[in-house]
């Protein structure tokens, strides 16, 4: 990959007997949103922990935006923004306080600006008055993505950012995530959640014991395996789409606008259906000694 933002080459990292990564590999194209996806305890945090300059590897060398993690540490952090997997937010400011208080941090000019800005971003306007503590799930985690970008960081690492909340916040953090790689950031994404990495990632890497096992886009990994052969599927809303569908907006009307037709989740049968003649098998001669016993 010519163009990477983040390049990652034979990390490794023990603790004692446990070795949490193996040799990993993989590379991140600048503007894209890619999702390093395993089970708890693969090692996705260990990853993002490297490439964030809190943890040293044992072996291999990382970069971002081409500058080393090992050798040159400020600079990377200059360039990156690291959400972890629960709000870090303080719950007694306000939400443009929050932002405030980052902007301060970083030194930059016109905190309450940027602020205004970030809220306006983030749909916070609204809300930006109040206290965090009174927040959504899901709007303390775009809070807390606001609070990453304070200061245009050119990478921004999402540590399981839809853990715990439930599927309307999940929906409002995917959006921010969306939007985030339109305007040029890259996003290295940890999740666990299949559904969350098929709708947000360019690219998606599998983590599995501390190597990665495959790194392709979702067509690619669809590749792997064997197309199925159905005669006849009936397909049925998923029950995520069933809750949605059901919940409506939240400035929806009543509950007869919400309702779908059942109609738009059944399939026409007949476009799958196999012609019949493809099913029978040819007539089997029978053999001499089958006659002869006749």
């Amino acid at each position: 990959m010519t163009d990477a933002a983040i390049s990652v080459r034979g990390i490794e990292k023990s603790y004692a007997d446990l070795h949490v990564l193996r040799g990993v590999d993989f590379e991140v194209e600048k503007g894209s949103i890619f999702a390093l996806l395993g089970s708890n305890g693969a090692g996705k945090t260990t990853m993002v922990r490297i490439l964030s300059t809190l943890l040293q590897s044992d072996a291999g060398t990382a970069t971002v935006q081409g500058v080393d993690v090992a050798t040159d540490p400020v600079g990377v952090r200059e360039r990156i923004s690291l959400t972890g997997q629960f709000a870090a937010v303080d719950e007694i400011l306000t939400g443009r306080e929050n932002l405030v208080l980052v902007a301060k941090l970083r030194h930059l000019p016109d905190p309450g600006t940027v602020a205004d800005e970030l809220l306006a971003t983030f749909r916070l306007t609204d809300a930006g008055a109040r206290k965090v503590g009174t927040y959504s799930g899901g709007m303390r985690r775009r809070l807390d993505i606001a609070m990453s970008l304070v200061g245009h960081p050119e990478v921004i690492y999402l540590d399981e950012p839809t853990t715990g909340l439930d599927p309307e916040a999940r929906i409002e953090v995917w959006d921010v995530v969306k939007e985030l790689a339109d305007t040029g950031t890259t996003v290295l994404l940890t999740t666990q959640y299949l559904d969350e990495a098929e709708h947000l990632a360019d690219r998606i890497a599998i983590l599995h014991e501390g190597r990665i096992i495959a790194n392709d886009t979702l067509a690619g990994l669809t590749r792997l395996l064997p197309a199925a052969k159905v005669e006849y599927v009936e397909k049925r809303p998923t029950l995520q789409e069933i809750f949605l569908t059901l919940i409506g907006p939240s400035t929806g009307s009543g509950p007869q606008d919400r309702v779908a037709e059942p109609q738009n989740w059944v399939a026409e049968p007949q476009n799958w259906v196999a012609e019949p003649q493809n099913w029978v098998a040819e007539p089997v001669e029978a053999s001499p000694t089958e006659e002869a016993s006749a």
